[in-house]
């Protein structure tokens, strides 16, 4: 798997967001099908991503309370 296709491809999708602040929900099992990596690659690296400090993970705080991925 290629972390860095994956990252490129996440942050593009958070850049071309028209929310303010920009900010996706990411389906994993859509992106792996997109890829063709398994959901669980991907979750894996997402994780790596917010470790690293790359991508922050939070919650919306209104419905439909869906986890969302922010760049730094």
């Amino acid at each position: 798997m290629d972390k860095e296709k994956l990252y490129q491809y996440i942050h593009s999708m958070i850049e071309s967001s028209t929310k303010k602040p920009k900010y996706m929900s990411i389906s994993t099992v859509k992106v792996a099908s997109l890829l063709g990596f398994t959901a669980g690659e991907v979750e894996k690296s997402l994780n790596d991503f917010i470790g690293e400090g790359r991508l922050k993970k939070a919650r919306l705080e209104v419905p439909p309370f869906h986890d969302i991925y922010l760049l730094p």
